[in-house]
């Protein structure tokens, strides 16, 4: 038996990065800031995230830089060959089976001012 679950809850690094595909397909990549308490300070530990079909586009429509989202899905780890050394290179992404948006209005609000975006107004999808 195997198991690959991943749950996350933080703030967006910056708005969501959206592409559309002829075949009707949409994806969603972003960043997810989650902190992590260290005895000095909180330190963020930045997460990529890859988000597919209806659950991508509610991300491009209410998702953005700042916002406190709750995530859940699977860690894949994607490879490429660096264009200027040819050195293979990988990073992990979680791929997102779920997407909850956290925090009032209020909250969204605030924090995206802090980090230079806006809020939306769903709490939950």
């Amino acid at each position: 038996m195997s198991l690959n679950n991943v749950t996350l809850v933080g703030r967006v690094g910056g708005d969501p990065n959206v592409r559309y595909f002829e075949s009707g397909s949409v994806v969603c990549n972003l960043t997810l800031a989650v902190n992590r308490p260290t005895r000095n300070s909180d330190e963020p530990d930045w997460f990529n995230l890859e988000i597919w079909g209806r659950t991508a586009q509610v991300a491009a429509d209410y998702v953005k830089k700042g916002s406190l989202i709750g995530v859940s899905g699977s860690l894949k780890m994607e490879y490429w060959s660096d264009r200027s050394t040819g050195i293979q290179r990988s990073k992990p992404v979680v791929r997102v089976n779920r997407l909850d948006l956290l925090g009032s209005r209020r909250d969204t609000e605030a924090a995206a001012g802090a980090m230079g975006g806006g809020g939306g107004d769903f709490d939950e999808f």
